[in-house]
């Protein structure tokens, strides 16, 4: 479709080192293009037969009819003669319009040269403005949505502009600083995919919300994009689960998506601590020379009883009804974070862990963005509606979601109850452990109290082994029945990890657990809750010395 279309260069006249070399020159032309070579092509997808060819002696050809005829481009202005062209990239907008990316760097020329053609390569507009300087640029893509938001691929890294006009923006998100040697989008998932040089491929999953990026957004303080329907499965963990499962350090993985509902929020600024403010305030003194005071005791004072600030998204029902709190980064700039499609767990609370609920039933949701700021909360964007929507057909789906809901919602309730109690129990077993030895190394105490401390030990070990099982048995490795406790992990196990309807055996077990658990609950609370307190409160009187559990000691 074509002759020649390169400058027809023979490299072995071509100067090297200020001469041309003979065939015995040491490696005379290893690891050196083979010239001329036609090294990017790029085909209009707006107009029929417009084609763009760049080679590696630095000519860029056009054709309008096909190959039929073409048409050689004058260098763009201020990019060297000879340049390599790496890339091109005929425009999703405008028929007219294309874009190159050319490459000097063989040439100790490390400038990064980005430049566009309104009028079909018949001249040409640098665009390279702010890239890093010695920063070589390598490949180009446009968006197929918004017109003017482009994707370069540099040494160092990803960049993207938003509009003519703008300057360019570096984009981190885990992207590591390194060559990005080409860039392909995935159109249907608004996925940008990138081929690094020595690393792999990393990809950034639904960029679309750079769609809706605009001056006006950076004057808000918060915003929350778009959020499409989020595919609802249950994930499986072949071979152990978990990202390498049982198959050793050496096996390779790449981490996958996150999962559940994804939301892209953005914040105008910094949530900072009053000990932050102060510590950037102070930075900037050092920078212009000054004097850094040393701050008053009543600020440190406050700073140190300050309540972080925290940023999170709030899922609820379309009707109001909270679902979830997901904790999300408090710094400015464009971030994600993602909700599992589950509520809130049901057992003993854990710092920094909400623990693991049931999955929420599909359909339509909210999400919220708010702050936290000296306790007051504030709303910075919503309510943004979303879709949770189940991802193909289950082989043997629940009769009725809304029934599998209310049956695993009773059975969080039991569990928080039991899990409760055996981590009370456990913890007034400690207290005992260490009340039975201050009675022994205290002058004066009744010596029957140790005896009372034991009796009250034995009994609550009875109460635990009630819910927890026989340890006797199992700390042999031997069968044993289980515990309550066992029973009621064995249905939440069963139950929040599949989409099937409660089985028999299931509702056997969570009505069998609950009525061993109120046979025993008094007890339990008997002893923790009233027999202990007055055990502790005859230690007090003795005058024996504080054991954990306590209030503060009487004085004087």
């Amino acid at each position: 479709m074509s002759g020649d279309l390169t400058r027809g260069l023979d490299r072995n006249a071509l100067e090297v080192m200020g001469r041309v070399w003979s065939v015995d020159a040491v490696a005379k032309n290893n690891s050196t293009s083979f010239y001329g070579t036609i090294v990017a092509v790029s085909e209009s997808p707006l107009v029929e037969d417009l084609l763009y060819v760049g080679t590696d002696d630095g000519l860029i050809q056009i054709s309008e009819d096909g190959g039929a005829n073409w048409r050689r481009s004058e260098g763009p202005a201020g990019v060297p003669d000879m340049t390599y062209v790496n890339d091109l990239e005929a425009s999703w907008h405008d028929a007219n319009t294309v874009y190159a990316v050319l490459n000097n760097h063989k040439r100790g020329d490390f400038t990064p040269y980005v430049v566009v053609s309104r009028d079909r390569g018949r001249s040409w507009k640098s665009i390279s403005s702010d890239l890093p300087v010695r920063g070589s640029a390598y490949t180009i893509a446009e968006d197929h949505e918004r017109p003017g938001l482009l994707f370069v691929g540099t040494e160092f890294g990803l960049f993207t502009r938003l509009d003519e006009g703008n300057g360019w923006i570096r984009m981190k998100g885990g992207l590591p600083t390194i060559a990005i040697r080409d860039i392909e989008v995935q159109r249907r998932e608004d996925d940008l995919v990138l081929a690094s040089f020595g690393r792999g491929f990393f990809v950034l999953d639904d960029y679309s919300a750079l769609r809706d990026v605009n001056d006006g957004l950076m004057d808000k303080a918060g915003h929350l994009f778009p959020t499409r329907d989020s595919w609802m499965f249950v994930r499986s963990g072949p071979l152990g689960g978990g990202e390498k499962a049982s198959q050793g350090a050496a096996f390779f993985t790449a981490p996958n998506p996150p999962f559940g509902a994804v939301f892209t929020y953005f914040l105008g600024e910094s949530l900072r601590t009053g000990e932050q403010a102060r510590r950037r305030a102070e930075r900037e003194l050092a920078k212009e020379g000054e004097d850094v005071p040393y701050p008053p005791w009543d600020v440190l004072k406050a700073e140190d009883r300050e309540e972080s600030p925290a940023v999170s998204l709030v899922i609820r029902t379309t009707d109001g009804e909270f679902v979830r709190r997901v904790e999300a980064s408090s710094s400015s700039g464009l971030h994600r974070a993602s909700w599992d499609f589950r509520f809130p767990g049901f057992g003993p609370v854990e710092l920094g862990d909400d623990g693991r609920g049931p999955a929420a039933l599909p359909g339509a949701y909210t999400v919220t963005l708010e702050k936290r700021v000296d306790g007051a909360t504030t709303r910075l964007a919503g309510p943004e509606p979303f879709e949770v929507v189940v991802l193909g057909s289950p082989s043997l789906p629940a009769a009725d979601r809304d029934a599998k809901l209310a049956f695993q919602r009773e059975t969080g309730r039991l569990q928080r109850a039991v899990l409760g109690a055996s981590r009370a129990a456990s913890a007034a077993a400690e207290k005992l452990e260490v009340i039975k030895h201050a009675v022994e190394i205290t002058p004066g105490v009744d010596p029957d109290l140790r005896a009372e401390v034991r009796s009250m030990e034995l009994a609550l070990t009875d109460l635990r082994e009630l819910l927890d099982g026989d340890r006797t048995r199992s700390n042999r490795s031997e069968p044993g029945m289980p515990g309550i406790v066992g029973r009621v992990q064995t249905v939440v196990g069963g139950q929040w990890s599949n989409s099937s309807s409660p089985t028999g055996t299931q509702r056997e077990q969570l009505d069998l657990a609950s009525d061993l658990f109120g046979s025993m609950v008094e007890d339990l609370r008997q002893l923790v809750d009233v027999d202990l307190p007055n055990l502790q409160d005859r230690l007090e009187a003795a005058d024996v010395p504080w054991t954990p559990g306590r209030g503060v000691p009487r004085w004087p």
